[in-house]
């Protein structure tokens, strides 16, 4: 089945699980035999990927969507290839654009790191209130039931995929899912493809270290949390990025910059094309918060920060979901 690629929303109206603004449907790609990558496009704020595992009777699926809306538009896509609706869910963190559908796959065993079960139940549903407009659906907030510390091993069928805790990086709780046999990689948001990184609830030096990690397996084929399928090579490409947040904190703290006024000085060159590149302003108050000696993953105040992003951006960023 390789190649194969499936629109999702199947009947569905245009809106969110059609396409919304950006004007591009999600679509559903095997990527290796029986690994599907679910791709939201644009892949700006909220509009994540998800992933879909399949072997025989047996189907596991990584992550889901934001809204009610998307999410039912994923179970759709999910059952036009699957013979059944998936028995086991992994969520690769917290954050609600990759966990507020899990209810609509009740049949499934919500898997996740332990920290992603205590910030998910912390934060409930804070997301839908920084975008008030979006038209999130009844949503019902559903946790893991199964937590991990740092790694385990799901079978699906014939497959085996590695689930493995990474970080603090893009949060204290961020997971990878590894197929070793087939080479594909699912890294969560640690990884975005033409998408700015976002780290200031976890860590500039644990993404660094997180990369590495994530180089040595050898993946073939990375799917990514938001932005399209990728190889290898989007590695490097997060790393310049991450690389020059510290060359920026230094400076910045340096010449006793607030990290809002080094921003608005900084040319991000080839990056400003990147989705959502106001997220430099919350990056750069955790690479300061680091170069100053604070602990990877210590607590932030996130909605100053994103009060201070929306100050920078001159509005609040747009969000699709």
């Amino acid at each position: 089945m390789t190649g194969v690629t499936t629109a999702t929303a199947v009947g569905a109206t245009e809106g969110a699980a059609g396409g919304g603004a950006t004007g591009r449907r999600p679509e559903l790609t095997e990527v290796a035999d029986g690994v599907f990558a679910y791709v939201q496009p644009d892949g700006g704020w909220c509009l994540n990927n998800a992933g879909l595992i399949l072997s025989g009777d047996r189907a596991a699926l990584v992550d889901t969507a934001a809204t009610e809306t998307r999410a039912r538009g994923l179970r759709e896509a999910v059952l036009s290839v699957a013979p059944t609706a998936p028995q086991v869910l992994v969520n690769t963190h917290f954050h609600g654009d990759h966990t507020f559908g899990n209810f609509v796959f009740p049949e499934a065993l919500v898997v996740g790191h332990e920290r992603a079960r205590t910030e998910m139940t912390e934060a409930g549903l804070h997301l839908t209130g920084l975008w008030p407009d979006v038209e999130w659906g009844a949503l019902a907030l559903v946790p893991p039931a199964l937590t991990f510390r740092d790694r385990l091993t799901l079978h699906i069928g014939d497959k085996a995929a590695e689930v493995l805790h990474l970080g603090p990086a893009h949060t204290s709780n961020d997971t990878v899912v590894w197929l070793p046999a087939e080479r594909v990689l699912f890294t969560g948001d640690l990884v975005m493809n033409g998408v700015t990184p976002f780290c200031p609830m976890g860590s500039v030096a644990g993404s660094l270290e997180a990369l590495d990690t994530m180089r040595a397996l050898a993946p073939e084929v990375v799917v990514t949390g938001h932005g399209p399928v990728a190889g290898p090579g989007v590695f490097d490409e997060t790393e310049a990025y991450l690389r020059l947040l510290q060359d920026l904190a230094r400076q910045g703290l340096a010449e006793k910059l607030d990290p809002v006024a080094l921003a608005r000085c900084t040319d991000l060159g080839r990056y400003a094309r990147w989705l959502d590149a106001e997220r430099l302003v919350p990056n750069l108050f955790r690479a300061y918060a680091e170069e100053q000696g604070e602990p990877r993953g210590s607590r932030v105040d996130m909605s100053e920060l994103f009060r201070r992003m929306v100050e920078y951006h001159g509005g609040l960023p747009t969000c699709h979901a």
